[in-house]
């Protein structure tokens, strides 16, 4: 049995994410928690970990999510969303096309290439890719899919994909590109993407992103009220505490907020309608 601390999985998508849980770990410390993380190269170990009862609370992508609700589901356990970023909450993502460039309506983008993130990633492929096929263009077959595979297992938790999918359209390689809203705005900022150069084709509606997951078989060395005393000071840190401030801006966030999942079923369709995590279930045996 482990000790009688909270151990909690993240995925390792950027050497900034040391110093966060290192900082989160003194917090909660500080705060009478017994606390520590372990760190996984992609969502799928980190899921499966979580399912065999490694970690008590999983820091997942919305992916990992689904991964962790259907997996957990065949043998009858329940997983919960405890708490979310403010800024994991009604996001949106872009299809773009140039601005002088002829396709004005999805369906003009019949025999043309859409480039995207990985495959995996649900802000820059998935959801924006279940767009287009939602308004009559099948991603395969009635217009071509450029992957950009990058970190493939780490679900888009990064710029790369998206960065490469912005790039082949201002080189000319695809009619659109596919990306999260906000980094079609960091692009423009930064002059990644010149201004004026592209317009907004098509958006998404409003999704959620990342959860801290718990289910509901808990390991006996991390009882119910760790994981409530958990989600309780989270949701009690306030950017106003200088103390604190430095760890929400690294995690990119304000405000910790309760978890809600009714903004996961655009992901929930595309996962079916593409077939995603398929093979990905058949060998998990949780």
């Amino acid at each position: 049995m482990r000790e009688h601390i909270l151990v909690l999985g993240a995925v390792a998508y950027d050497a900034k994410v040391v110093p966060i849980w290192e900082g989160f770990q003194r917090h909660f410390a500080d705060h009478g928690l017994g606390f520590d993380y372990v760190l996984y190269s992609n969502y799928e170990r980190q899921v499966e970990a979580h399912l065999a009862g490694a970690i008590d609370v999983a820091w997942n992508s919305p992916l990992a999510w689904i991964e962790t609700v259907r997996s957990a589901g065949r043998c009858g356990r329940r997983a919960e969303a405890v708490a979310m970023r403010d800024t994991d909450r009604d996001l949106t993502s872009v299809v773009l096309v140039r601005a002088d460039g002829p396709v004005r309506s999805v369906a003009d983008l019949r025999g043309r290439r859409i480039a995207v993130g990985a495959s995996d990633s649900p802000q820059a492929t998935l959801i924006p890719l279940l767009t287009v096929a939602e308004a009559g263009l099948e991603p395969g077959r009635d217009v071509e899919v450029l992957h950009h595979e990058v970190a493939v297992g780490k679900h888009g938790d990064h710029v790369g994909g998206e960065r490469d999918a912005v790039r082949a359209l201002l080189a000319g390689r695809a009619d659109a590109a596919c990306l999260i809203d906000g980094n079609h705005l960091a692009f423009v900022r930064e002059g990644t993407l010149p201004q004026g150069f592209a317009g907004v084709l098509v958006q998404t509606e409003p999704y959620d992103h990342c959860n801290f997951t718990v289910l509901d078989d808990h390991d006996p060395a991390a009882p119910r009220a760790m994981i409530d005393r958990f989600r309780e000071l989270l949701l009690a840190m306030s950017y106003d505490d200088p103390a604190v401030r430095p760890l929400l801006d690294l995690e990119g966030l304000k405000a910790w907020l309760p978890g809600r999942t009714d903004r996961y079923g655009q992901l929930e369709r595309a996962v079916d309608r593409f077939g995603t995590i398929a093979a990905w279930l058949d060998r998990v045996r949780p």
